[in-house]
């Protein structure tokens, strides 16, 4: 009984571990033809534990602005890694309040992203604001 666990154990961790644990940065995700800026979230959650969709970032744009559907989490070190963007729809989200003329997006990073990085001693990196960002352009 316990040898058929353990190799049901192993050959689930070798399966997973061969799936790409990131989400790859494709150019499509990234708007380039205006002028950009990028801005830093307003507050960071990490809680991986909780689940998917527990890491994240609350990020505010101005309004007549559009964001890129991707953001980057950017730790020394490390490659870059992407995550989707997802409108919150609102002007409060997470007891974050966007200022007049602004909405927020919610950008989330995959779990299995966030608990390699948390395996690696990098949480931290992972938490600190200025590791993430977003950019956004003039709409037409």
């Amino acid at each position: 009984m316990l040898f058929t666990i353990t190799l049901i154990g192993i050959i689930g961790y070798t399966y997973l571990s061969k799936r790409s644990p990131i989400f790859s940065c494709y150019e499509w995700g990234f708007s380039s033809n205006a002028t950009k800026y990028y801005t830093h979230p307003e507050k960071i959650v990490v809680k991986p534990w909780r689940g998917q969709h527990h890491v994240f970032g609350i990020f505010m744009i101005p309004g007549g602005y559009l964001n890129d559907n991707l953001f980057k989490l950017e730790i020394p070190g490390e490659q870059t890694y992407c995550g989707v963007l997802a409108y919150e729809g609102t002007v409060e989200a997470e007891g974050v309040r966007a200022k007049p003329g602004a909405y927020l997006m919610k950008g989330l990073l995959n779990t299995r992203t966030a608990l390699w990085l948390i395996s690696q001693g990098k949480v931290d990196e992972l938490k600190k604001i200025e590791n993430w960002k977003v950019g956004y352009s003039k709409s037409k």
